[in-house]
């Protein structure tokens, strides 16, 4: 079964929060502000595995200066739609990042674990600047203070899907972002 044929199947609990269109304008938007902050610099942007890629590819095709491209791997839900709480390195970045400017690519910030998680795996390292976008930041549930210098878009505490966000591994290739009734 295809992810259309399985996502057709469910569609009724899922509705659409934000649009192809709105994704895509945002994203323009955000990558414009990141490129004037970072003109004449050339920052390492660390894509946080899985649920970033997307994003973080349609971002870096809308920049407008030069940039790296590196990849770290956490996990913290399983197969869940629920954190554990528990955040796990499945993959640390391998970019020599001391005197670099540093921006961790996120798909979502809730709770902040993740943040404070990511921060810490730059201690010992001296970038020249350590800064975050998330694509989503959501309401009311942060349990840590964490910053995010860019979000793209503040939702509801829902679960959703699409644009890299997955439901058990499924969901991710949805062009627009969808939630849970």
């Amino acid at each position: 079964m295809s992810t259309d044929e399985c996502f057709e199947k469910d569609v009724e609990k899922y509705s659409e929060l934000i649009s192809e269109e709105q994704i895509k304008r945002r994203v323009s938007e955000l990558a414009q502000q990141i490129s004037e902050d970072y003109r004449d610099k050339c920052p390492i942007l660390i894509g946080v595995l899985n649920g970033a890629f997307i994003f973080l590819s349609d971002l870096i095709r809308e920049l407008k200066i030069s940039c790296e491209v590196d990849f770290v791997k956490i996990s913290s839900y399983g197969g869940g739609r629920v954190s554990s709480g528990q955040i796990k390195a499945k993959k640390q970045f391998d970019s020599h990042v001391d005197g670099r400017h540093i921006l961790v690519v996120e798909d979502i910030a809730d709770s902040g674990r993740s943040i404070k998680f990511l921060e810490n795996m730059f201690e010992g390292s001296q970038p020249a600047s350590l800064k975050f976008v998330s694509f989503l930041l959501k309401e009311g549930t942060a349990v840590v203070d964490f910053k995010i210098d860019y979000v793209g878009f503040t939702i509801p505490n829902k679960f959703v899907v699409g644009y890299g966000l997955d439901d058990n591994q499924k969901y991710r290739n949805l062009p627009s972002l969808y939630c849970i009734e």
